[in-house]
């Protein structure tokens, strides 16, 4: 989609969506293609991902109160519909004249002028049923509020939900567009206070966070350069990190394409600080791919540990070369995976075995939007045996006396501790040094979810 002008956040936004399909690609790689057409980035960014986010509420809502089911309105129509739907509820600050309004003009320039009328009754329809576009959340459970953040809501003139009471899966599983089974699962596993947390963590909009290479600067440098450009920034209560408040594109804050800082979510960054890697250690990053947690053991070790990173994805693999690169470090190679099978001297050789498995991404739902419609329960068991088998190809590279760091960004303990205590089980040698489940977080500094082991084999 080329035009001689510039688009709007809203067309761009219409555009991914319709070219979009949660069972089978994803928005990201559609959005970057269209985001040199905008000025309007950042937003064009936040209504892809807010409206993907939210979308089983969004629909719910259409279908309550425009009287219309989803399934009978054509696509490209729907989301045009959906964009609309979802700031007049998620984004309160937006006029609703102007949301209804583009949303008729998109109408118009992606299904034809005789759909407008359609769209601008759909959208007043539902404006008239909203009594305020945001309330504060008195009590989660309220059939008539949709829940924005842990503080607020959308209240509607007339129940938009399930009856809490009857069924909390149902009613949690509406009100933040989640699978009911996995509803289900977490409050068998972690409670109701926990999960209602969970739920809104993972329809957060995920803050960014910025990990300071340093190799080249130190956090306080770069909070200071940070303010130089006015970006608003935190430090995280950790000391380490910081988060970023003012809404800019990644690849546009000041000293990213020097190498300054990594984006790297709190969570994420735990694992490889319960490691505590040594430099002189030689390291593999068995599945390194895009290389975060790669450049974060390089930068942990002073660039002075030996640390090969492999991936199966070649292309993925290449990522990990452009960070390195980037970032300046001086003690990772790459190597593919057929390579690195076919070499005898790699087993048991290694310190330290890094292994961030493939899995269910119920941790970090909010940031891997289309996971939500993906993800069956048939699905965590296959990737259960993907990660024990994994488990068993690090145990074969580690040497006596080294250390495997197992970790996922899942929250479910058939990824987690199940695949651990069952590794054990089958390997004596190894032993557990620690493990840590971190449920993702919605509040001031808020964080994805996620699970790290450290094993240690004895012999």
């Amino acid at each position: 989609m080329t035009s001689q002008r510039q688009l709007t956040a809203r067309a761009v936004a219409a555009a991914v969506l319709n070219r979009f399909d949660p069972r089978s690609n994803y928005a990201g790689p559609i959005l970057n293609k269209l985001l040199p057409e905008t000025g309007e980035r950042q937003r064009a960014t936040d209504l892809v991902f807010g409206t993907i986010r939210n979308r089983i509420a969004v629909d719910l809502a259409i279908t309550k109160l425009a009287g219309r089911p989803v399934e009978r309105i054509p696509d490209k129509l729907l989301n045009v519909i959906r964009i609309g739907v979802y700031e007049l509820v998620y984004s309160p600050a937006t006029p609703e004249y102007s949301v209804i309004n583009e949303a008729v003009e998109n109408a118009k320039t992606f299904v034809g002028k005789r759909q407008t009328g359609f769209v601008n009754a759909v959208l007043r329809q539902i404006a008239r049923h909203i009594q305020n576009r945001q309330t504060p959340l008195a009590n989660v459970y309220d059939q008539k509020t949709l829940p924005q953040t842990v503080a607020t809501g959308c209240q509607f003139d007339t129940d938009i939900l399930p009856d809490p009471e009857k069924s909390p899966v149902d009613y949690l599983a509406a009100a933040f567009s989640l699978p009911e089974w996995l509803v289900a699962d977490w409050l068998t596993e972690f409670g109701a206070e926990k999960t209602q947390a969970i739920c809104y963590a993972s329809n957060r909009k995920p803050g960014i966070y910025a990990r300071p290479n340093t190799l080249k600067i130190t956090l306080q440098q770069l909070a200071e350069k940070f303010q130089e450009a006015e970006i608003n920034c935190e430090t995280t209560p950790d000391g380490t990190m910081l988060k970023i408040r003012s809404p800019k594109m990644v690849p546009e804050l000041p000293g990213f394409a020097e190498g300054l800082f990594t984006i790297q979510d709190m969570t994420a960054s735990y694992a490889m600080k319960m490691l505590r890697p040594s430099p002189g250690w030689t390291m593999l990053d068995l599945c390194a791919a895009p290389g975060t947690k790669t450049a974060q053991l390089a930068e942990l070790t002073g660039d002075k540990a030996k640390i090969i990173a492999t991936d199966t994805n070649k292309k993925r693999l290449e990522k990990v070369s452009e960070n390195i690169a980037r970032l300046g470090l001086s003690s990772i190679s790459t190597i593919d995976y057929d390579g690195l099978q076919k070499d005898t001297s790699a087993k048991a050789s290694f310190d330290a075995v890094v292994l961030d498995v493939p899995c269910s991404n119920t941790g970090v739902l909010a940031k891997r939007v289309e996971a939500r419609y993906r993800i069956k329960p048939g699905t965590i068991k296959k990737l259960a045996k993907t990660q024990a088998e994994l488990l068993q190809i690090a145990a074969a590279m580690t040497k006596p006396k080294g250390k495997i760091c197992y970790s996922t960004c899942s929250i479910q303990k058939d990824e987690n501790a199940e695949v651990v205590k069952n590794f054990l089980q089958r390997n004596p040698v190894f032993e557990l040094e620690n493990e840590e489940l971190t449920l993702p977080g919605a509040g001031a500094f808020d964080h994805d979810g996620g699970y790290a082991a450290i094993l240690n084999r004895n012999a």
